[in-house]
């Protein structure tokens, strides 16, 4: 099996590129499930072959350890970890090639919990993929596109996976926005010219030595843009993890 974990923050569209993707890959003849990560999801707009929330879900765990939603949040996610093995066992007895999970909706409590390398571990680290949803509002700017690649950054760093840094929600940006941020991922100085162009301040200085980090350690590679409502992006998704996992050969659908 393969594992693509949909990793963004909250309101970043994972749920709905795992739902749009699925439909892509059925149309593909590629057998593909679901999981959600998120404990605390209260709709879910695709159909769960596998869902956290039956193990570990976030009004059970208020309930019994007195906690309000935040800290229901955090204990869930440690808690997911015990769980694990248990889930893992589940989803092998599905035999499909792909797994689309579906992370928590609030990126600190997959990113930054030892749980989740629990649980990438037990589903198979050699296995697995991470696509990364940059926000198409914050990566409109200059300085914004900084602190979301920062992010894809972080969470790459995080797990040493392969990746994939997705502009989700691209139809929601004019296209002159559009361009920008592709431009920018293609070509760095492009990037550099965009973050003085108003003049340089000390906060300007501070992101250009974030740009320059970032560039160092070979972060800079072009974005994908992908919309779930308008059905993009979704062939270049499924190009980057043929790759990666089947060296250009045709990904598996048996």
């Amino acid at each position: 099996m393969i594992n693509i974990y949909f990793v963004g923050t909250a309101g970043s569209g994972k749920s709905s590129l795992v739902r749009a993707f699925k439909e892509w890959m059925t149309l593909q003849g590629l057998d593909c499930i679901t999981v959600n990560l998120d404990p605390g999801a209260e709709f879910i707009p695709y159909d769960v072959d596998v869902d956290i929330r039956e193990w570990v879900n976030v009004p059970d765990v208020m309930e019994e350890y007195e906690l309000g939603p935040n800290g229901a949040q955090v204990v869930c996610a440690d808690l997911m970890a015990m769980r694990a093995s248990e889930m893992a066992e589940v989803i092998e007895t599905f035999k499909t090639n792909y797994v689309l999970i579906d992370t928590p909706g609030q990126i600190e409590l997959f990113a930054f919990r030892k749980s989740s390398e629990v649980i990438i571990d037990a589903l198979g680290r050699d296995n697995s993929f991470l696509v990364f949803l940059s926000d198409p509002h914050l990566s409109k700017s200059p300085v914004g596109f900084i602190s979301s690649l920062m992010l894809c950054a972080t969470v790459q760093f995080r797990f040493s996976l392969p990746f994939l840094n997705v502009l989700s929600k691209a139809d929601m940006l004019k296209e002159e926005e559009l361009m920008n941020v592709i431009n920018w991922s293609m070509d760095p100085d492009n990037l550099n010219y965009a973050l003085t162009d108003g003049g340089v301040d000390p906060r300007t200085v501070l992101n250009i030595e974030f740009f320059r980090a970032l560039e160092s350690v070979g972060m800079f590679r072009e974005i994908v843009p992908v919309s779930s409502e308008a059905k993009e992006g979704f062939e270049d998704i499924y190009d980057a993890v043929q790759e990666t996992f089947e060296g250009g050969e045709d990904l598996r659908s048996d």
